[in-house]
């Protein structure tokens, strides 16, 4: 290919001004050459260079090149040649409308060009315009048969028209501009509210966008007016965040100070005290009064007392490192008020600092600030909560004294501490005051007074106060009322007035569960079975209808503790069956000893259900309910179970000592049998958690248990050495063996004396030939049991139990129960599936499930 003879085409000459004339031109004029003024000088002078060079390109072209750029002409003039035929040779050789990705680039990989030309693919338009009826048939599509691709967020304006006009969407005939802020903002409030976003989800930004809200500041106040409301405080934290994640210099105090609020009325105590810190590390946003009112206010309600002292330091000390600290005598000190000074003691209330009431009223005095009635109330509330029932009365004198009204809230606190005190006519008395001075009382003053008269036995009174609460406006149901005062009967002693106000309940309100639940408690405690039985049988006859009043998981668990105290346990299985069915799980820490009490009669499935369910959870079985599923696998001789429970139990937060481990195994001595103890040291020793403590404590007890002060036979056992034909030095005494290295190794005596092919059976003069500890124990019953004719009490021993003629007699339905059931046990699994299937064949599915 040869280069065409063109003209050769210099290349354009970069004119560039003198800045330094044009300075000194300036100055003569009495200018100050500032860049601007520079700049603006030399790009006219290139303006004018340029017109110039246009007139005379020839001439003035050839006659500004230098002898470099003369040279390097013929080179560029070449190049550009060969440019020109290499477009013309790609237009030529490629087909029309096609790509010319695969051209003349051998170096580029063809996967990478073939995936560049897929991305700019046009052909399918060509430029004209997409139908309109085409993009409605697409989304019809997509709304029938592809629903699922799509989220309810992403057709934002779609729904907001449809949430306003209730028509069907027409961006034509209603428009988008039509709709006003207010519509806006409330429509996007409410469908932030049904999601939980962060400021990176992309369901938010989209919405936010779509909104065309701009998102000043009074727009965000209004957002997060709405959110606050709705008490959706994770949506207005991530709104806030993602308006001011770019835009920092547009922050506002004001909107930072309404986030605060919203998140004190979410009683979110740290999230506010993160934002409260970010607003003190840049000037912009520095904290002023209000927002020192809000987080006071939110962490005294919460009762972190350390941290609200903390945030009133601050108001009085000036930030030594700050952004944005442009002015030099800005000043942010703030002195706290009595706002402030309330704030810090609601939070003494919770923590029963009672020595920082003086420091308020100490600071206050400094201050020049007088105390208002809030403040005298909430030194009184924080009197009471830490037992100080005279300085209660002590400041409510001075808040008479001061002049301060007293109001409603003040009279229920001075009624709680006459009640603490036993002062009954006195807190009568106080009510009486109040009535007469015009106080309007609250449902919390009659609630209190009516609980103190049913806590001294005085029901029928305190029925007249319940009275009174009917007519208070916005007060809180009578049930809350008669079930307070059903607790406090009980907490007095008086188990016939419980029943009284209960029977008196129905005449005026409906019971909910909390109220049965309350009875249930008064009947279990007082031994009253039958009318527990009855009232839990009324409420699941009623649950399974139209009724409101399903039991729930304290429901059961008053149920369980009746049945238990009354000793019944088979209607103690119905109910456990019915709670875990229902989805509920009985609370370990509380009711651990309600299982091991139904062991005892023979219900050790239910324990083993327990167990199961609770390591289903994730948590950490009780130390009471690993001994005895430990008991559980050694009675049945599962002992690869118990040392797998054992391994597991010593992992646990808790150690059981040697004592302790001592009294579990004797007490279930009748459980395990004779040779229980022995086959369960065996597999001990050959467990490989013995340097646990928990193991290591189980050991020394069993070593105890099991020890025998009998001579043994070590001339067939594995500390004999045979090849010498005598025993090496080692030295048994008491069960062990000690060898020369100082190593003391337990070994039972009946594991020694099988080895050895005897058996001491513990008697004079008498060793017989056996196989274990369990044939000894026979050969020992049979020759023991013709004793009694001399006197004696008549004793046999079968199957490693003693059976005494002159012991008490057991409970008949423990004495049925056959040792061969515990042995069979089936899984939890299997004993829930086996439940269900028991309730489909009694027609009682479906039923009804709890919550967790």
């Amino acid at each position: 290919m040869e280069a065409s003879s063109t003209t050769p085409t210099p290349p354009p000459f970069q004119f560039q001004p003198d800045t330094e004339k044009i300075k000194q031109y300036l100055l003569k004029r009495g200018v100050y050459p500032i860049p601007k003024f520079v700049r603006n000088i030399s790009k006219k002078q290139i303006q004018k260079y340029n017109r110039t060079l246009r007139k005379r390109p020839s001439q003035t072209q050839s006659s500004i090149l230098t002898q470099s750029q003369k040279q390097a002409l013929p080179d560029e003039t070449h190049f550009r040649n060969l440019k020109r035929e290499y477009r013309r040779f790609t237009r030529t050789i490629s087909p029309e409308g096609g790509s010319t990705y695969l051209v003349g680039s051998p170096w580029v990989r063809i996967e990478r060009l073939r995936s560049r030309e897929i991305a700019s693919e046009t052909m399918e338009f060509n430029g004209e315009k997409l139908k309109k009826e085409n993009l409605k048939e697409l989304r019809e599509m997509f709304e029938e048969d592809l629903r699922w691709v799509l989220d309810d967020d992403m057709e934002m304006l779609e729904g907001i028209d449809c949430y306003y006009s209730n028509e069907t969407w027409d961006s034509v005939r209603l428009g988008r501009r039509q709709r006003s802020e207010a519509e806006r903002i409330r429509f996007l409030v409410d469908r932030l509210s049904q999601l939980k976003v962060t400021a990176r989800d992309w369901k938010l930004v989209r919405m936010m966008k779509q909104s065309e809200l701009r998102f000043s500041e009074d727009q965000l106040l209004k957002i997060l007016e709405g959110l606050g409301e709705k008490n959706k405080w994770q949506q207005a934290l991530a709104v806030v965040e993602r308006v001011y994640e770019k835009k920092r210099e547009y922050r506002s105090r004001f909107v930072y100070t309404k986030l605060l609020a919203v998140l004190g009325k979410a009683r979110r105590p740290h999230e506010a005290l993160s934002i409260f810190n970010l607003m003190r590390g840049d000037c912009n946003i520095y904290p002023d009064m209000a927002a020192y009112h809000s987080i006071a206010v939110t962490l005294g309600q919460a009762g972190l007392l350390k941290e609200l002292v903390d945030a009133i330091e601050t108001m009085k000390q000036r930030p030594k490192r700050i952004r944005n600290m442009c002015l030099r005598n800005w000043d942010p000190v703030l002195e706290p008020d009595v706002v402030v000074f309330n704030a810090v003691l609601n939070a003494c209330v919770s923590s029963h600092q009672w020595k920082g009431v003086s420091w308020v009223f100490q600071q206050l005095r400094k201050s020049g600030l007088k105390p208002d009635g809030a403040t005298y109330g909430l030194a009184m509330e924080v009197m009471l909560q830490s037992g100080k029932y005279d300085l209660v009365h002590e400041y409510f004198r001075k808040m008479t004294k001061k002049g301060e009204a007293p109001k409603a809230v003040t009279y229920k606190v001075l009624v709680r501490a006459f009640w603490e005190e036993g002062k009954v006519n006195e807190a009568v008395e106080a009510v009486r005051e109040m009535e007469e001075r015009g106080v309007v009382g609250t449902a919390g003053v009659y609630y209190e007074l009516a609980c103190c008269l049913c806590y001294s036995g005085r029901w029928q009174v305190a029925i007249k106060e319940v009275e009174k609460i009917k007519k208070l406006p916005h007060s809180r149901p009578l049930v809350v009322a008669y079930t307070g005062m059903i607790h406090s009967s009980m907490d007095g002693g008086y188990v016939d007035h419980c029943i009284s106000i209960f029977e008196h309940m129905k005449d005026h309100c409906a019971p909910n569960i909390g109220t049965i639940n309350a009875m249930l408690k008064v009947y279990g405690r007082n031994d009253m079975f039958s009318e527990a039985k009855a009232l839990f049988e009324e409420i699941k006859c009623a649950s399974d209808g139209a009724n409101t009043l399903i039991p729930d998981d304290c429901t059961y668990t008053q149920m369980l503790e009746a049945s238990a105290s009354a000793a019944q346990w088979e209607y103690f299985d119905y109910v456990y069956r019915e709670m875990a069915l229902s989805g509920y799980q009985l609370g370990q820490s509380k009711y651990a000893r309600l299982l091991v009490e139904a062991t005892r009669a023979g219900k050790w499935h239910l324990l083993e259900h327990a167990f199961d369910t609770i390591l289903e959870d994730g948590e950490i079985p009780n130390q009471l309910l690993f001994t005895k599923m430990v008991i559980q696998a050694v009675a049945q001789h599962n002992y690869e179970k118990a040392i797998s429970l054992v391994g597991a139990m010593a992992h646990a937060p808790y150690q059981l000592s040697e004592m302790q481990w001592t009294d579990i195994l004797e007490g279930s001595r009748n459980i395990i049998g004779p040779d229980g103890f022995v086959k369960l040291l065996d597999a001990l020793l050959d467990c490989d958690a013995q340097s646990e403590m928990t193991v290591v404590n189980l050991l020394r007890s069993l070593q105890k248990l099991c020890a025998s002060d009998t001579p043994m036979d070590l001339s067939s056992s594995p500390a004999y050495d045979a090849e010498d034909g005598d025993e090496s030095s080692l030295d048994f005494k008491n069960g062990c063996i000690n060898d020369d290295d100082d190593r003391r190794v337990y070994v039972p005596n009946a594991s020694l004396n099988v080895m050895g092919g005897k058996h001491d059976c513990g008697r004079e003069g008498r060793t017989t030939q056996c196989t274990n500890a369990k044939a000894c124990v026979d050969d020992v019953a049979s020759s023991e049991s013709h004793k009694g004719s001399d006197g004696e009490p008549s004793v046999s021993i079968a199957n490693g139990y003693v059976e005494n003629d002159d012991e008490i007699e057991i409970d008949s339905h423990i004495t049925q129960f056959d040792d061969s059931q515990i042995f069979s046990l089936p899984s939890a699994n299997q004993i829930l599936d086996a439940w269900k299937e028991s309730r489909k064949q009694d027609g009682l599915f479906p039923f009804r499930l709890g919550q967790k």
